[in-house]
């Protein structure tokens, strides 16, 4: 039986909407907003107009693109939350309004679901190579940063996160603070491939069991560089560089460390990594190296499916879509969430 599903994704500040036909990607059509790199961050008020704008162009180019039309829909997925509340409003009105004009079944979902579940996607006249249950995933994004044990596609565990901040936050704070534009993180990714990564030292925090912290980072590294800049006020525009070269390794440090443990507390093989920082270069080279040193099969999104998109909302769906999880009209976004389902 084919499943062709309409995905929506609106948690922050891109409009985004895929069509699945069961695994199989027909299309994924992303509009950015560039608007907030004036700002140096997403302002939410701007980021709900934004995606007002978006959302019906969008919605039909993916359809257009995927050969379809809003009738062969068997169930529009959306994003529920987490994310900025505005933004999710957007979706899930836009989602509801389609439901009742075409009586299509809606379904919920969960954003950090749709990051882990990028692993299962297919694409036509590719066969893609998928994780097999369980195997542990890093998720690791501007607003998230955890270890999920997931032991089938609809069932996580979350092992360890964030008591603080988020690995893509602190790449973000550090770059501003280094004078860099929005977003910073790709931007001391690539600066980065031409620094020493032991130039400098920055603390870790030391946090029990497999959470993360990375407050006491960006701290350091502020007063890092403000004593520095003291001393020499053209320290950064002379070491930026080795400065990105050392952030980064100290992240993916930290991010790796407890990745090791939480694989081996869980006895598995098989390890992912999902969300907007799974696009480092760095990172994705450091998982690698540490899979071939422990034997692990590891699995790396495509970079078009690390950024919040979609094509994660709408496979998601499809399997959510098979075990008749279906939601109702008065379902509410919400801006955080204690689980993965």
């Amino acid at each position: 039986m084919e499943i062709t599903i309409l995905g929506i994704e609106s948690s922050c500040d891109d409009t985004s909407c895929a069509v699945v036909r069961n695994t199989t990607l027909l299309s994924n059509v992303t509009a950015s907003q560039e608007v907030h790199r004036t700002w140096g961050g997403v302002v939410p008020e701007l980021a709900s107009r934004a995606h007002e704008q978006n959302i019906v162009p969008v919605a039909d180019k993916a359809l257009k693109d995927a050969g379809v039309t809003i009738d062969d829909i068997d169930a529009i997925a959306f994003t529920r939350g987490p994310g900025l509340l505005g933004s999710l409003l957007v979706g899930s009105s836009f989602a509801k309004g389609l439901s009742i004009a075409k009586n299509i079944p809606l379904i919920d979902c969960n954003h950090l679901l749709g990051h882990i579940m990028v692993h299962f996607i297919d694409e036509p006249g590719v066969e893609m190579p998928h994780p097999s249950f369980p195997f542990i995933t890093l998720l690791v994004s501007g607003g998230h940063t955890m270890l999920v044990l997931v032991k089938s596609h609809l069932e996580m565990e979350i092992l360890g996160q964030t008591t603080d901040d988020a690995a893509g936050e602190a790449f973000d704070k550090c770059a501003k603070v280094m004078g860099l534009p929005y977003p910073g993180g790709p931007v001391i990714d690539k600066l980065a491939a031409d620094g020493d990564p032991k130039a400098f030292k920055f603390a870790k925090p030391s946090i029990p069991d497999l959470d993360y912290s990375f407050s006491g980072l960006k701290t350091s590294f502020l007063y890092f560089l403000r004593d520095k800049v003291e001393q020499n006020p053209d320290f950064i525009e002379q070491n930026k560089a080795d400065l990105c070269a050392s952030l980064q390794h100290t992240i993916i440090d930290i991010l790796i460390s407890k990745l090791v443990k939480a694989v081996k507390a869980a006895d598995v093989t098989d390890v992912a990594i999902a969300g907007g920082v799974s696009a480092n270069s760095g990172l994705r080279n450091a998982i690698e190296r540490e899979g071939e040193k422990r034997g692990w099969r590891v699995f790396l999104p495509k970079r078009s499916y690390t950024t919040d998109n979609a094509a994660m909302i709408a496979i998601a769906g499809y399997f959510k879509y098979k075990q008749e999880l279906f939601t109702s009209l008065d379902v509410t976004p919400m801006s955080r969430v204690s689980k993965i389902e």
